[in-house]
């Protein structure tokens, strides 16, 4: 009897460790699987309200998603190629094959989100024509959006660039500029900030709107609708998607009326574009 209560014994210490051990398991792949079901996003913070939106109504579909908020342009990029986020939405095609140029990031558009109208607002001036000799016009200071606002003062036939198809020109490509404008660069978001004291400034309708400067419909020219500056959810080219959680985050996103109507309200009616149609 002695054997045997000593065999039972031994068979019931082994059980329990196996037990503990499944449970420990058990709990570890639990919290892994419930970290991997967080669908991280890095956005800038016009988007917040907006993507939250779409994060609210994908709960319901079991998709936990954070939205993580970046004061400058060039850490959501850094966070997507370090694997700290999923995603990211901020950029569009062109700064976003300037990025990957200028760091050889494996990044890559996994969708098309919304994009928007950039313009020329003066609290100063009525029209382009009333702009003085030697304005002060303020452009974003990164490669792209300044390239952008270039090509709109060109457009607007206030300067000459030598190739307006250049997505890159500088200041320096500028062939003629006969008002003499002088240029202030600064930070893309700050461009707004500056309504007040320039005589020009190119304008972000959301940065506009956000800052309480002026009605986004009051710009004095506006760049035509084009979709390479929609804003794209950008991943990693190995971004694999476990579970299609971002293919149902954007599907939400394409289709959403509340979507819509954040967008009419932060940007205004007709002042953005589907970018996925």
């Amino acid at each position: 009897m002695s054997d045997i209560r000593k065999s039972k014994k031994i068979w019931s210490i082994a059980i329990i460790a196996i037990i503990v051990i499944v449970g420990l398991t058990a709990y570890r792949w639990s919290n892994s699987s419930g970290q991997k079901q967080t669908l991280k996003i890095g956005i800038s913070p016009p988007y917040a309200e907006l993507l939250q939106s779409v994060a609210n109504d994908v709960k319901a579909q079991g998709i936990d998603v954070e939205l993580i908020e970046f004061s400058d342009w060039q850490a959501p990029n850094v966070a997507v190629q370090n694997g700290d986020i999923d995603a990211n939405f901020f950029q569009q095609r062109v700064f976003l094959n300037n990025a990957i140029k200028q760091t050889n990031y494996d990044l890559q558009s996994f969708a098309i989100g919304s994009g928007s109208h950039v313009g020329l607002y003066s609290k100063k001036y009525k029209t382009l024509a009333d702009l003085p000799e030697k304005a002060r016009v303020v452009i974003p200071s990164d490669p792209v959006n300044s390239a952008r606002a270039l090509i709109l003062l060109h457009r607007a036939g206030l300067i000459q660039l030598k190739d307006i198809n250049n997505e890159l020109s500088t200041l320096q490509d500028i062939r003629s500029n006969p008002k003499q404008l002088t240029f202030i660069e600064v930070e893309g978001p700050q461009t707004a900030l500056a309504y007040d004291d320039a005589d020009l400034i190119f304008g972000f309708p959301h940065y506009i709107n956000m800052a309480k400067k002026a009605d986004p419909h009051s710009a004095l020219f506006l760049d035509p609708i084009d979709k390479k500056y929609a804003i794209l959810f950008v991943t990693r080219k190995d971004y694999s998607d476990p579970d299609k959680k971002l293919e149902t985050f954007v599907k939400t996103f394409q289709n959403s009326e509340k979507v819509k109507q954040i967008l009419d309200r932060d940007f205004g009616q007709n002042m953005w574009f589907e970018g996925w149609k």
